[in-house]
Parts: structure tokens; sequence; C-alpha cells
């Protein structure tokens, strides 16, 4: 969907199941196509112009894209959303493909820090932040840490955890779309949780930072309806 200036909405573009996007520096957008086990490529126009990823990556099965992040070669680092089985995993704009996880329990949002050496992946069924630092692009070195464990629901239910969306401000804090707990979460450099912001949804699924305006997605139930918020942010770091 697209919304214009004066809060027009019209359908921008067609897709089998799509979920996280992102517009790269051509502006052409890749967008994770759930249902087509994808990362498509549409032009600024809306148009289908191909898949970047079909099916498989370095030689292993892809199931459900979910979000992707941009490092500073081009090089696209995205997540397969499945429980137990779960991967991240990057390919270079020369075509260069390669798996760098596997096995998680249903790796969601994603973000570069640390000017593209180190990677942040949201492990939603664990309810944490894990870290990848990476030697190289697509290269991690070491073994994966975890970033931050969030707050948990106090019914104590999985369901109600699950960490979705994230994304960095420029100051580095993870700001990170509390799927279950109708909450932004606030995170530190360092991981350290620093403020937790509720949101009109009970399922906030993922979110934008524009200046001082907090955008989040979500959802009244699964799988809708759902709708976007915007959420004036200036001082919650402080």
């Amino acid at each position: 969907m697209k919304m214009d200036a004066g809060g027009v909405v019209s359908n921008w573009a067609r897709a089998t199941c799509p979920n996280g996007q992102l517009i790269v520096p051509n502006g052409d957008h890749l967008i994770c196509d759930s249902g087509n086990s994808s990362i498509s490529r549409y032009d600024s126009g809306g148009h289908f112009l191909g898949n970047d990823i079909l099916h498989s990556c370095d030689g292993q099965s892809i199931h459900c894209p979910n979000d992707l992040a941009i490092d500073a070669d081009g090089g696209i680092y995205f997540t397969d959303s499945i429980r137990g089985e779960g991967k991240v995993c990057y390919y270079s704009p020369n075509g260069e493909e390669r798996v760098i996880a596997i096995n998680l329990d249903f790796p969601n949002g994603i973000a570069l820090a640390d000017q593209g050496k180190l990677l942040l992946v949201a492990e939603s069924y664990c309810n944490r932040i894990v870290a990848f630092h990476l030697r190289s692009p697509g290269i991690p070195e070491g073994t994966m840490d975890v970033f931050a464990t969030l707050p948990s629901h106090p019914s104590g239910y999985q369901i109600m955890n699950l960490p979705d969306g994230i994304r960095l401000d420029d100051s580095g804090n993870l700001w990170v779309a509390h799927y279950g707990m109708r909450a932004v979460q606030v995170l530190s450099p360092k991981g350290e949780h620093i403020n937790s912001i509720r949101t009109e949804f009970p399922l906030p699924s993922n979110l934008c930072l524009y200046g001082d305006v907090l955008f989040v997605t979500g959802g009244y139930n699964e799988p809708g309806p759902g709708g976007i918020s915007m959420i004036e942010i200036a001082g919650i770091c402080e």
C-alpha cells in the first residue's frame, strides 16, 4: 500500500504474501514474500522486476523470508522465519550467497549496527535479540551472542512475547516491536533496557523512525485487522 502526503491510501504493488521491505540506493524495493519463498525486487513505481532470492540461498532451502537489511556495499542480510530451524542469510551484489546461521527459533527483525560490523536479529520464540560479529560482509566472526533478553509478559505465555521488527536510531539505540506485549522496547547500544512504549495495537509488528516520530505497524488480532500509528518520541531516550 501507499499513502500520499494528503493521507490518501492506494495500492502500490501486488505480491503473494509480502512482509518486510527495504528501499535500496537506486530506488528499487526489495520485499520479503513469504508466500513465494522469495526476496522480490520492484521498481519505485511498484512494478515487479524479478526475484533476487527464490526458494534457496547458498544451496539451502528458504521457506519464509521475513525481514532484511543492507550494508554499505549493497549486501543484503535477511531472515527465514520458521520454528526451530530458522536461518539468517546473506547475498552480495555480485550474487554470492551465504547462510550465516541455522536452527534459530523464528528469526525475525534484522538490523546492522557498529558501521556494519554487528548484525542484530530478533529471535522471536526465545524473546531475545542475538548478535553476530562480522569479520567481513556475510562472514561472522566467532559464535552467536545474546545482545539482550527482553521483558516477559506477566502471563508467562511464550506467544505473548515475540520480538518482531527492529530498527536502530542515530544514537545506536535499538527499537523493538514487541509482538504480544503491546509495546515497543528501547535498548541502549549495549543492549540495556531503556524504556517501554505502549502502542495502540495489541500486536505491534514493525516500525520506522523518522526524526522524532515513530511509525508502528500492528494488528488487533491474528491475522487482522491492522493499521499504522504515529508516536512522538522526543526525549524518550534521555
